[in-house]
């Protein structure tokens, strides 16, 4: 019989029946929702935890510090409870209550700060303290070797190796860096897409960092395309995914499909994945779904 750690990942993938208007290009979202703490981020936090702990940097009564914007945060403090350790989260402050409250119930500490920035910035700080461990997914290469281990090799084996366009919204890019290393060692001619905001637009899941906020694990020349999605796409993109296809995800999820769709309309015929990054729960105190 598993345990709920062994039950992360081989997430399902499910294609758009309705929304996308062409028949020789197919359409798939992989489902990270699916995961036990409800988004894409379970595998890097799983594989974080994992190796700072069979690496000796960690032990149990290590302290564990990390910023987040919320779903690495609610992995985090899901794995960190599996193995015994304390962990401090910090967010900012206009992230929705449910995942301050989810943190909360796994039993972090969840410290609320004003922006994303401000919030790595204190991580860092305590991070460099004694009795404090900072995971830093920011920069941390287990981030992406999560994906180059799990996600991609899932997405060429249930696409049984057709994959031709791989699409993920951008936030700490390990989901995009992992899977393009993986993929294009499969068949270099996979085209890598990233997502990110339009300038002025805030989607929980996907940013435009400053350039001093890079993610350090960022490898520009693994991304074969850039596409920006506005906030308004990403909106009503979301809540087409529920009406019409019955995937019930966030603002990421919708940036994502939105980019895949576009993407589409270009090529005549084609295989493309685009990463549902998590669940719509997580929004249901916000005006997402409203």
């Amino acid at each position: 019989m598993a345990q709920i750690i062994d039950l992360i990942g081989n997430t399902p993938m499910a294609e758009l029946a309705k929304l996308n208007p062409k028949p020789n290009v197919k359409i798939f979202a992989k489902l990270e929702g699916n995961n036990p703490g409800g988004s894409v981020k379970d595998r890097a936090s799983l594989n974080m935890i994992r190796s700072a702990l069979e690496r000796g940097e960690i032990k149990p009564g290590t302290k564990l510090v990390e910023a987040t914007s919320g779903n690495t945060g609610i992995a985090l403090a899901m794995i960190a409870s599996l193995f015994g350790l304390e962990i401090e989260l910090v967010m900012p402050a206009n992230s929705t209550r449910e995942r301050k409250v989810t943190m909360e119930a796994f039993g972090a500490k969840v410290t609320l700060l004003d922006s994303i920035e401000i919030c790595r910035d204190y991580a860092e700080e305590k991070g460099a303290s004694n009795g404090y461990f900072l995971l830093n997914q920011f920069s941390n290469p287990d981030n992406y070797l999560a994906h180059y281990k799990t996600t991609g090799p899932e997405i060429w084996r249930d696409t049984e190796e057709s994959i031709t366009h791989f699409v993920s919204s951008m936030g700490t890019t390990g989901t995009i860096m992992g899977c393009s290393r993986f993929l294009k060692e499969q068949n270099h001619n996979i085209q890598i897409v990233g997502c990110q905001p339009t300038e002025g637009s805030s989607i929980p899941g996907i940013r435009r960092w400053p350039k001093e906020y890079l993610p350090k694990i960022f490898e520009p020349e693994r991304v074969d395309r850039v596409m920006d999605v506005t906030e308004v796409e990403a909106v009503e993109m979301a809540r087409k995914l529920a009406k019409m296809e019955g995937i019930f995800g966030g603002m990421s999820s919708g940036g994502a499909c939105a980019a895949a769709l576009k993407l589409a309309q270009e090529i005549e015929k084609g295989v493309i994945v685009f990463i549902a990054c998590d669940r719509g729960d997580r929004y249901l105190s916000s005006d997402l779904f409203g």
